[in-house]
């Protein structure tokens, strides 16, 4: 599933405006005085204003064996977020390699580096190395009824993980990260994880899809 646009909701407008337009460097396509859109690779990231905003997990691509150049670009502008010691995660089962690093909301961003998705263009690394959106948490008390869901209405299958804690849900191009909240936080910083609302515009088997995510309940535009 390609996510097309995402988004999301902030209680810190401005400071998120300058976090992603200054720290980060990405092209600023719309604002206004209660959000904004920010273009991350071939993904629109939106932010509105709302004032009791919970944190998110959101996950970026970046190109494949690129995580060394994309933490050092990283560590310029921002802390990462560390497991133990370890700076990069080896997801050996997902053939994929990660860094963490939060922005101005305390949102756990990740950039993930997968094997044989994207070679970069460059040996440089940029914010115009960022491919697109590559995740999105959802945080619930239901994971099983979350996966019904979106396998009934639009055929996504199980990527990795199980039905009573986590589970991943779509493939290598985008994932929908469904977490148990009161069983597990979020990797690798142990924050306590919310049913944080969003909508997601995505691509998948050839048609577009939009899905919402409020009250801890997932429906279509429709509904």
């Amino acid at each position: 599933m390609k996510i097309c646009r995402l988004q999301l909701y902030t209680s810190n407008f401005r400071e998120q405006l300058h976090f992603y337009r200054d720290t980060l460097g990405l092209k600023v396509k719309q604002n206004s005085e209660e959000n904004f859109e920010v273009q991350v690779g071939y993904s629109l990231l939106e932010f509105q204003y709302q004032q009791d905003a919970k944190p998110y997990h959101i996950a970026f691509h970046i190109p494949d064996n690129q995580e060394g150049e994309a933490l050092e670009w990283v560590k310029e502008r921002v802390p990462v977020i560390k497991n133990n010691r370890e700076e990069i995660i080896d997801f050996s089962a997902w053939n994929a390699k990660s860094l963490y690093f939060y922005d101005a909301d305390k949102n756990i961003l990740e950039f993930i580096s997968r094997g044989d998705f994207s070679k970069p263009k460059s040996a440089l690394f940029s914010e115009k190395s960022i491919l697109g959106i590559a995740e999105i948490g959802i945080g619930t008390t239901q994971v099983r009824d979350k996966f019904n869901f979106l396998n009934a209405h639009f055929g996504l299958e199980k990527y990795d993980g199980d039905f009573e804690k986590f589970c991943a849900i779509g493939d290598d191009e985008g994932l929908l990260i469904t977490i148990n909240r009161n069983k597990k936080d979020w990797f690798p910083a142990d924050d306590k994880i919310y049913a944080a609302e969003f909508r997601v515009d995505f691509r998948y088997r050839e048609k577009e899809h939009q899905l919402i995510f409020e009250n801890d309940h997932l429906k279509t535009l429709s509904e």
